[in-house]
Order: C-alpha cells, then sequence, then structure tokens
C-alpha cells in the first residue's frame, strides 16, 4: 500500500485498485505546492472526516473532474451533493460501508465540530468523525480533527489498525502531548504519521515535540508529496 500525505490531514491511500483521497486540503493549503490534478489522478473514493473547510478541500472539484464516489456522513454528504456531486456514499458513525473489492469505510467517533460559512453563518454539517479503512493493505485509521478520548481503546481492540494519522496540531486538536499519550496508550500502530500541524500559524509547525514524546511509537514523518510504502 502506498501513502502520500499533502500536508495539512491531506493523505492519499492506495494498492492498485482504490485510490482514496482523504480530507483533499490542496487548494490553498500553504504546505501543499503540487498539482491537485496530479495528486487526485486516478481517484476512485473522496472521504471526508468532518464538514470543515480546511478538510473537505478540493473535494467536490475532485469528485466532478474524476468521477470518484464520495463517501461522508449524511449531512455532509447531501451539502457537496447539491453543489454537484453525483456518486455518493452516504454514512454515520457505526457502519461499514463497502466500496468494493474487499475494501472498506468505516465512521468512527471524533471530538471535534462539522460545519461551513454561509453568507456568515454556521451551517451544521454533521458529526465530526475518525474514519478507518480496511482492505487496501494494513488497516488505516485517520482520526480527523480530534482531541483525545478514552474510547480510542475500542477503536484498536475492534479494528486494530496498523496504520495511524493522528492530528498534533493544538488548539482545535490533540496537541502534541495528548497524541502520544493515544499512540502510546490506545493503539497498537507498526507506524504513526502525524498530521493536521505546519500550516496555519495558529498551531504547532513542527512534529518535533510529538516525535519526542511518542518514544517506543514508531513515528514516520513524510515530506509533502512523497508517497511512502507499508
Amino acid at each position: 500500500m502506498k501513502l502520500t500525505w499533502f500536508g495539512h490531514s491531506a493523505v492519499r491511500a492506495e494498492n492498485g485498485s482504490h485510490v482514496i483521497l482523504i480530507d483533499p486540503f490542496l487548494t490553498g493549503n500553504p504546505s501543499f505546492t503540487g498539482s491537485v490534478d496530479e495528486a487526485a489522478e486516478g481517484a476512485t473514493h473522496v472521504v471526508l472526516t468532518h464538514g470543515h473547510d480546511d478538510h473537505v478541500g478540493d473535494a467536490v472539484a475532485i469528485c466532478k473532474k474524476t468521477g470518484a464516489t464520495l463517501v461522508a456522513v449524511y449531512e455532509l454528504a447531501l451539502h457537496l451533493a447539491a453543489q454537484g456531486v453525483e456518486k455518493v456514499e452516504v454514512g454515520n458513525p457505526g457502519g461499514a460501508i463497502d466500496l468494493g473489492g474487499s475494501v472498506s469505510v468505516s465512521f468512527v467517533n471524533a471530538f471535534h465540530s462539522s460545519s461551513t460559512s454561509v453568507k456568515g453563518q454556521a451551517v451544521y454539517l454533521g458529526n465530526p468523525t475518525g474514519i478507518v479503512i480496511e482492505g487496501l493493505g494494513k488497516t488505516i485509521y485517520h482520526a480527523g480533527d480530534t482531541g483525545i478520548f478514552g474510547d480510542m481503546a475500542l477503536i484498536d481492540e475492534l479494528y486494530a489498525p496498523k496504520v495511524g494519522f493522528l492530528p498534533i496540531g493544538d488548539r482545535f486538536t490533540m496537541g502534541a502531548k495528548q497524541a502520544a499519550f493515544a499512540a502510546r496508550k490506545f493503539f497498537h500502530f507498526d507506524v504513526v504519521v502525524p498530521i493536521h500541524y505546519g500550516t496555519f500559524p495558529i498551531i504547532d509547525q513542527t512534529a518535533d515535540e510529538f516525535v519526542a514524546l511518542a518514544e517506543g511509537v514508531n513515528v514516520v514523518v513524510p515530506e509533502v508529496g512523497v508517497g511512502f510504502e507499508v
């Protein structure tokens, strides 16, 4: 399985038959300097953790151009379908969504919020989530935007993810201390990748503190836009 981090929380996961983009915030992402078309090439699915603009990003444009299926919680999916996304798979925490070829996505809890601004007013877009992707190779847990919570241990027990993407930027999500504690206490990852940092001045700029605090955990800090195999 090949993974590529595009900065912030944007991730591409692919195994030959499936190309899944998670939270594809590319346009306007200060960490991303590549081509949106190249990053999204061959996309079969776009999976969103929640409705904030720095996570929805280019989802609509990518789905329209590539024909990828959007996977999102009910309210967010309807909101984006109204913007022209034709193929949509809706869900909510608790169940799995079959993406074909033994690949599935499950929504799990996250402690955050989910909305966008329309004419200066916040529009609710369903519950925020983390996601678990099974069947690409090693099971992936992308935590989305969240604070730490004890039931992360249930996610590990139920799904046994081996690749974790954990936010570390602080203020809006877990900071380095919480994320490192979660990685050590609740999970048994083979690889954990820190995300949601280094993009905006208001959040932490490097993964250095997380790497130092996550002693004993195999932390990979990839170069933006450069794929790696797991």
